[in-house]
């Protein structure tokens, strides 16, 4: 049976990138030696490093003055790498999840943090809107899309401060004006690659502003300075990030990518909007086409754990919510098909037909 992959992370990923993974194990770039044994300082490795840089360059259209570093520790060690570089005194957070929420916190160990605006109060089903950020703040940090309630800023937003953003399951799902960003940062493990990887997008004047002394290894310029390189990265998922890149080279672009998923988002949400079973869990301006909520209506509760074995037995796997919402969630990164989309609304259809 064929599997719909809807897991929120570490995610699905396009067929072409698993094969040419695949033959890279087994030899890599004609070497005779595995991807997983190469050297990091081979000819061979830093052909790929430079390439993927260039590939994130032209994809996103990234303009001149930003580096584009490829780093171990998660996105999670960006919390605090951020604040560490560029915090000074203060700085603006806008709140609309559990990441945002991390951030924070990873944030006030260096400095003054404004929250801005949060929707916490209100379980998180909505961004907040109508806030001002504060004139002295150093930067103001967004995180485009949360991947645990369903929402998602699709916009590049106009302040007046330095921006920085967490895209860690948003990025390549549209266009982006790099410009408006001072830094952008994710883990890989959503729309790029396997877990083991984090992308930061770093505007280079942005640095060497704070008063304090940053340990080597969470200096941005450390990165900068040696490609990627000071220390032996992630040589696995780097790879196949840029397999990834290629692919989406390949079809067209990130247009392309952003036409295929609000396609698919929309074909999902539809059958929520139109079923008398389910009902989506965030408001309707503000939902995430990469992350879909869900859950049954009151009278329905009973059944959301078998509706995930019914769906299981079509195929559609990862479909859970997480606790702190419940139901369940579907995640419609690129890699995943129009036509795993259909599977798993028919089985909602059939599902509530018989119930």
């Amino acid at each position: 049976m064929k599997k719909h992959n809807f897991y929120a992370g570490p995610s699905i990923l396009s067929q072409y990138t698993l094969d040419k993974c695949v033959d890279a194990i087994r030899d890599f770039a004609g070497t005779g030696l595995s991807l997983l044994e190469i050297s990091h300082r081979s000819k061979e490795f830093t052909a790929v490093i430079e390439e993927a840089e260039n590939m994130f360059k032209e994809l996103l259209d990234i303009p001149a003055g930003y580096r584009v570093l490829f780093l171990g520790g998660g996105a999670s060690t960006q919390f605090c790498m951020v604040p560490y570089n560029m915090l000074n005194k203060k700085a603006a957070y806008l709140d609309t999840g559990t990441w945002a929420n991390k951030a924070i916190k990873e944030a006030k160990l260096f400095g003054e943090v404004e929250v801005v605006g949060s929707s916490k109060a209100d379980n998180y089903t909505y961004i907040p809107k109508g806030y001002e950020i504060p004139s002295d703040a150093e930067y103001f940090h967004i995180t485009t899309n949360n991947t645990i309630y369903g929402t998602e800023i699709r916009e590049d937003y106009d302040v007046n401060v330095p921006m920085i953003a967490d895209m860690s399951s948003d990025i390549f799902s549209r266009p982006v004006d790099v410009s408006k960003y001072a830094l952008i940062f994710g883990g890989a493990q959503k729309n790029i690659a396997p877990a083991g990887v984090t992308f930061v997008i770093v505007k280079e004047d942005m640095l060497g502003k704070v008063d304090r002394v940053i340990p080597t290894m969470l200096n941005y310029q450390t990165h900068i300075d040696k490609g990627s390189m000071f220390n032996t990265p992630p040589v696995f998922p780097i790879f196949a990030a840029l397999q990834t890149l290629k692919w989406y080279k390949e079809l067209g672009g990130v247009k392309v990518l952003q036409k295929m998923d609000e396609e698919k988002a929309a074909y999902l949400y539809d059958a929520i909007d139109s079923s008398k079973m389910f009902v989506g869990t965030v408001k309707p301006e503000d939902r995430s086409i990469m992350n879909v909520c869900f859950v049954m209506k009151p009278e329905y509760k009973e059944l959301e754990k078998d509706f995930i074995d019914f769906a299981g037995t079509k195929g559609c796997v990862g479909l859970k919510g997480h606790r702190s919402v419940g139901g369940f969630r579907a995640s419609l990164y690129n890699a995943l098909p129009l036509e795993s989309v259909k599977v798993l609304v028919d089985a909602m259809k059939e599902f509530e037909n018989k119930h």
